[in-house]
C-alpha cells in the first residue's frame, strides 16, 4: 500500500483499538466527550439549515445542506468527541475481545445522552442567537418544517433510514482512519456525509438538534405564521410536533442506526479481516 493511507485491515485494526479505549474511558471524561461531540454535529445542522432554508428546489437544497453539514463529524474526528453513531462499531473491538458488552452499553447509553445534552445547548443558543429571524422569520418556519417530517415518519421508514444513514457515517469514521493526513481525512468524511445528508436519512444525533429546534421555534408566534404562509403547516398539523413525537422518532432511528453501524458496517469487517492466530 501507498504511504499515504492505511490498508483495509489496518483500519479495522486501529478502530479496534480506538474501540478498546472508548470503552475504557472514565465516566467524566465519557460524558464532557458526548457534550462536544453533540455541539458539533448540531453546529453541522443549524449552519446547513441556515444555507439551505431559504432555496426552493430541493435538490439544489439538499445539495447545499449536504455540502455544510459534514463540518459537524470533520470537528469530531480532528479535535475530538465522543458520537454514538461512530461508537456503535465499538462492537469491533467487542468481538476481539479487547472490550466488554457492558462496556459497550455503558458507553453507548452515557454518549448518547451525552450528544443529547451538547445538542439541546446548541438549540437553545441557536434561537437566542436570533439566528432563526432570518428571512422574515422564514429560518425558523424551516426549522419547524425539518422536526415535522422527522416526528412523521413511519417506524419501519426511520427504521430503515437509520440503517442506511449509519452504514455511511461509520464508513466515513473509518474512511478518515485510513487517511494519514488532514487534508485526506477532511475529504474521506466529506462525501459519505454528502451522500447521507441530501439522501435524506435519518442520523439520531442530528436529531437530537433537528426536533428540538422545532419544538423551540414553534414557541414563538412569528416562525408559526410564517411556517403557515411558507408551508401551510398549520396548528393543527403542528400538534404532531411534540415531545412525544420526538420519541416516537428516536427509537427508530436509534436502532436503525445501531444496526446500521454495528451490524453492516463492524460485523462484517471484522468477519472479513479477522485474523487467524498463526502457530510457530
Amino acid at each position: 500500500m501507498g504511504n499515504n493511507f492505511n490498508s483495509p485491515a489496518e483500519v479495522v485494526d486501529a478502530n479496534i483499538a480506538a474501540g478498546k479505549v472508548k470503552a475504557n474511558l472514565s465516566l467524566p471524561k465519557m460524558i464532557l466527550l458526548g457534550i462536544l461531540a453533540g455541539f458539533f454535529i448540531a453546529i453541522g445542522g443549524e449552519a446547513s439549515s441556515l444555507a439551505s432554508h431559504n432555496i426552493a428546489n430541493v435538490g439544489l437544497a439538499r445539495t447545499i445542506t449536504g455540502a455544510v453539514f459534514p463540518v459537524g463529524l470533520m470537528m469530531i474526528v480532528l479535535v475530538g468527541g465522543e458520537l454514538f453513531t461512530g461508537n456503535t462499531m465499538i462492537v469491533m473491538a467487542v468481538m476481539q475481545k479487547e472490550a466488554t458488552w457492558l462496556q459497550y452499553a455503558r458507553n453507548l447509553v452515557v454518549v448518547f445522552f451525552s450528544n443529547l445534552v451538547g445538542s439541546l445547548i446548541i438549540a437553545y443558543l441557536t434561537y437566542f442567537s436570533g439566528q432563526w429571524n432570518y428571512t422574515d422569520g422564514a429560518l425558523g418556519a424551516y426549522t419547524m418544517k425539518i422536526a415535522l417530517g422527522k416526528v412523521n415518519l413511519s417506524f419501519g421508514t426511520a427504521f430503515a433510514s437509520g440503517i442506511l444513514c449509519n452504514i455511511l457515517v461509520c464508513v466515513a469514521v473509518l474512511m478518515a482512519i485510513s487517511a494519514k493526513d488532514i487534508a485526506g481525512k477532511i475529504l474521506a468524511i466529506f462525501f459519505p456525509i454528502f451522500a447521507f445528508v441530501i439522501s435524506g436519512f435519518e442520523h439520531c444525533v442530528a436529531n437530537m438538534y433537528y426536533i428540538p429546534a422545532g419544538l423551540i421555534a414553534k414557541t414563538n408566534p412569528q416562525y408559526v405564521e410564517k411556517a403557515e404562509e411558507l408551508y401551510g403547516i398549520t396548528a393543527d398539523k403542528l400538534n404532531a410536533l411534540t415531545v412525544g413525537g420526538m420519541v416516537k422518532n428516536m427509537i427508530p432511528v436509534t436502532l436503525g442506526n445501531i444496526v446500521g453501524g454495528a451490524v453492516f458496517v463492524g460485523v462484517l469487517l471484522v468477519l472479513i479481516n479477522k485474523r487467524v492466530k498463526q502457530t510457530v
